[in-house]
């Protein structure tokens, strides 16, 4: 299993607004350029540690945020 993980978003501000709600919840992460492997499309994506990933889906459900995917890299 890949210690990072990146979360992929339709669009920037959803990007920023999942950043937000996971400095809130104490959740270390970063805004990242996604990564060209991952997708050709501009844009920012949300990298964490993988060992936070139960935390991070119980979240995203909790805020209702729309996202693509969740990939480790």
């Amino acid at each position: 299993m890949s210690e990072l993980s990146v979360i992929l978003f339709h669009s920037t501000n959803h990007s920023i607004r999942m950043s937000n709600i996971l400095k809130k919840n104490s959740i270390e992460h970063k805004m990242v350029p996604v990564p060209r492997h991952l997708s050709s499309d501009c844009g920012y994506c949300v990298r964490f540690k993988t060992e936070h990933l139960d935390s991070v889906m119980k979240i995203i459900e909790i805020n209702n945020v729309e996202f693509d995917r969740i990939e480790g890299i």
